[in-house]
């Protein structure tokens, strides 16, 4: 029986893999490592908490002493690697954090697989982002083999995290993965990031503000296509190997904000103030270090893995803003803070 520790299982990307995991009926045991930092949300995970082979274990992964006791303890056997910092805004304000739970953090999971698996057993998939290879300019796609060019400190921890993972394989013969996506949208997504704070925006009749002249160009990749990918992955990905994780839906900013706003203005009441969304947006001054394009070039996990995005963006945003209106709940609950009681509620004295 596999057992599979997952960090940062409570937050948006974790929580849509662990979702789709335990769907599945496969022999092993999870365990959800998670600090529930103000993204980590363990409502999230409400239709999984009951499951028997999932268990929620609330820790740091800077921990070296909790996390050495959760290998030993647990035998874990695979590590898939969510946990981290990952706004860009907020690495700009105070970039300690990001090195901290980013490069640290992934050091004392690295060790930990180390010291407790001999040469060539386990397995650890480190999860990272497409912003370690900078920017590209109007043509041009990153590969596995796009030079690392990290703009902000965000994607610089991330680097070096994506770094460390390579060394310990190279070095030890750990047996690592690493994945690098694309921007990833959908259910559960906190709402500091460009996509849900639109739509929450834009349904309460604020401002939508968008960087700069709104022309950076993103890659758009719907979480459950992500999380598919990296089940594959998972499944059968090649130890030391890179594999990129794209949906092949280029969008500018601007773009993404005006599809929000048309259909919200087909799918929900018309703003009491009268006139349509659009009207609402309003250009702000752009971000320091802000890269202009990003493209994935996902070809190498479609022919050695045979996974491929299945969800248009145009279908994505429409499911991804039905999901929100269907959870008013959910929303309230992040926006006022009382999330975050959750945990003492569910498992205090347990």
């Amino acid at each position: 029986m596999k057992r599979i520790l997952v960090t940062g299982g409570a937050g948006f990307i974790g929580s849509n893999f662990l979702h789709l995991l335990l769907q599945g009926e496969g022999d092993f045991q999870v365990f959800n490592l998670d600090r529930l930092t103000y993204a980590g949300n363990l409502l999230n995970l409400c239709s999984v908490e009951d499951d028997p082979r999932y268990r929620f274990i609330e820790g740091d992964i800077c921990d070296q002493k909790l996390v050495t006791e959760i290998f030993q303890s647990q035998e874990i056997d695979t590590v898939v690697h969510f946990a981290a910092e990952s706004h860009v805004d907020r690495s700009i304000m105070g970039p300690g954090e990001f090195i901290q739970t980013n490069v640290v953090g992934t050091f004392t999971l690295l060790e930990a697989a180390r010291q407790m698996w001999p040469e060539g057993k386990g397995r650890f998939i480190h999860i990272s982002t497409d912003e370690v290879y900078g920017s590209l300019g109007e043509i041009g796609l990153f590969s596995e083999a796009t030079a690392y060019d990290p703009r902000s400190p965000y994607s610089a921890s991330k680097a070096s995290s994506d770094h460390l993972a390579s060394a310990y394989f190279h070095t030890y013969g750990l047996q690592v993965i690493i994945t690098n996506c694309s921007n990833n949208y959908g259910p559960y997504q906190f709402p500091e990031k460009l996509i849900p704070l639109i739509i929450q925006n834009a349904l309460s009749g604020k401002a939508l503000p968008v960087y700069g002249d709104g022309m950076n160009i993103r890659d758009w990749l719907y979480v459950e296509d992500h999380a598919k990918a990296l089940l594959r992955v998972l499944e059968a990905g090649e130890f030391g190997e890179t594999y990129n994780i794209g949906g092949n839906n280029e969008r500018t900013n601007l773009d993404v904000v005006h599809t929000i706003c048309d259909l919200l203005d087909e799918m929900t009441e018309p703003l009491e103030a009268g006139g349509n969304r659009r009207d609402l947006i309003q250009f702000v001054k752009d971000r320091p270090g802000h890269d202009r394009r990003y493209a994935i070039d996902a070809t190498k996990i479609k022919n050695e893995l045979g996974w491929d995005p299945s969800v248009d963006f145009a279908q994505g945003i429409r499911n991804t803003i039905q999901w929100y209106l269907d959870q008013d709940e959910w929303t309230k609950a992040v926006l006022d803070g009382s999330y975050r009681d959750y945990y003492s509620k569910m498992y205090e004295g347990r």
